[in-house]
């Protein structure tokens, strides 16, 4: 088993984009922007996850992505953190190769067609104009909590047919199993084992409630009636919930809050954006891109390669920095800035690229678009009071708080 570095008494490496208090700070944007103008690949040789290739730029994470036999999803896992003795191993799908990964991701992927998104919309619309028609005018109040988590939270639960009244448990699960800071805590692992296998067993009942009945349209009932994912064996069939709840969660709420926040950043957009509501679809796309929520995904080389000059060889560990590439200037002129009406704003990486890109994108982008459209209906702008309060950590990029007070343009 790979275990974490030791503390070292060397300097902090500036170029080790995996330290936490630079998303805490957002402080991240000045060592990415070295790494990519020193051509956007670079070898981490102390960290405190061990060694790793920092992959930064654009085309050589589409390489990357493109050939998922060289660089395997599956001999590492997905993030930067490696696996260490006493872990709990959750195999999920995403964090596997082919020809697994693409019999267990056909099984989920019924919930994501563009006819599903059609059932949903209404419901998804429903739900978001009674959460904005609850919100004060001129007051203070948690975006985060109030709008983002609880949009992407009742979604969550409609998706599994989870208890209403319980939701906010997929909350505080996706939390802590996304939290990467965690491996570097025995204690705090202790904890996540345990609240894991409480989510596992509250699952485990709802999918024996379900066995034997009829197929219905939500994912638990889906993994039930398919020959891919029936017979799962305790762990695997946590590892993919939690795939599917820090993927439904983190993603789509931190991209709702980015909304609020970026808009705020660049007012001349924000105006733009409520002349002319026209504009929400893509809007929606360069918000995402300008969050990317989820800052990088990991690969492992499965053999000696070579990537743009450099040797990488079997075993070593890449990180496929997806925040520094949707900030890449050869690909998004000013790239650190909203643009509502960019061009290119489609071909951001957020979701990934390749075999495993995010099988639910087209949900996260019909939910945020839906509360964008709501809000200019209502003529209601965000207005962010203060500097939010940020994860710390270099996977899930996001917010813990975001004090706002709503007002009519």
């Amino acid at each position: 088993m790979a275990t974490l570095a030791p503390e070292t008494d060397s300097a902090v490496d500036p170029l080790d984009v995996s330290r936490p208090e630079l998303y805490r700070d957002d402080t991240w944007h000045a060592p990415f922007r070295e790494l990519r103008a020193r051509g956007g690949i670079h070898y981490n040789e102390h960290s405190a996850f061990g060694p790793y290739w920092s992959i930064s730029t654009y085309k050589p994470i589409v390489q990357v992505e493109s050939l998922p036999d060289l660089f395997s999803s599956q001999a590492g896992g997905i993030t930067i953190a490696d696996l260490q003795e006493g872990d709990i191993k959750m195999p999920m799908f995403i964090a596997m190769d082919r020809p697994k990964h693409t019999g267990q991701r056909r099984t989920v992927a019924p919930a994501f067609t563009p006819s599903e998104m059609v059932r949903m919309t209404e419901n998804i619309r429903a739900r978001t104009t009674e959460i904005l028609d609850s919100l004060p005018v001129s007051q203070e109040f948690d975006w985060v909590d109030r709008v983002s988590i609880e949009l992407t939270t009742q979604m969550l639960a409609i998706l599994f047919d989870f208890p209403w009244e319980d939701r906010r448990l997929l909350t505080h699960w996706s939390d802590w199993a996304g939290d990467i800071e965690i491996a570097k805590d025995p204690v705090r692992k202790q904890q996540r084992r345990e609240i894991l296998f409480e989510c596992a067993a509250y699952f485990g009942n709802l999918w024996q409630s379900k066995v034997g009945k009829d197929s219905t349209p939500d994912l638990i009932s889906m993994m039930i009636h398919s020959d891919a994912m029936a017979e799962m064996d305790q762990y695997e069939f946590l590892g993919n919930l939690i795939l599917l709840i820090v993927g439904g969660n983190d993603t789509t709420r931190n991209s709702m809050s980015a909304y609020a926040w970026g808009l705020e950043l660049f007012p001349d957009q924000r105006a733009k954006l409520e002349a002319d509501p026209g504009l929400i679809a893509n809007a929606t796309q360069d918000i995402i891109r300008w969050q990317t929520p989820l800052a990088h995904m990991r690969r492992t080389a499965t053999q000696d390669t070579e990537l743009d000059g450099h040797k990488i060889r079997e075993g070593d560990k890449l990180a496929l920095w997806y925040l520094s590439a949707n900030r890449d200037e050869s690909v998004f002129p000013d790239a650190d800035k909203i643009i509502v009406d960019r061009e290119n704003a489609r071909r951001h990486l957020a979701f990934g690229h390749g075999i495993h890109r995010c099988v639910g994108a087209r949900l996260a982008e019909l939910q945020i678009g839906i509360l964008m459209e709501e809000m200019a209906k209502r003529r209601l702008r965000v207005n962010v009071l203060r500097e939010p309060e940020r994860v710390a950590a270099c996977f899930v990029h996001g917010y813990k708080q975001m004090a706002v007070e709503l007002s009519h343009y």
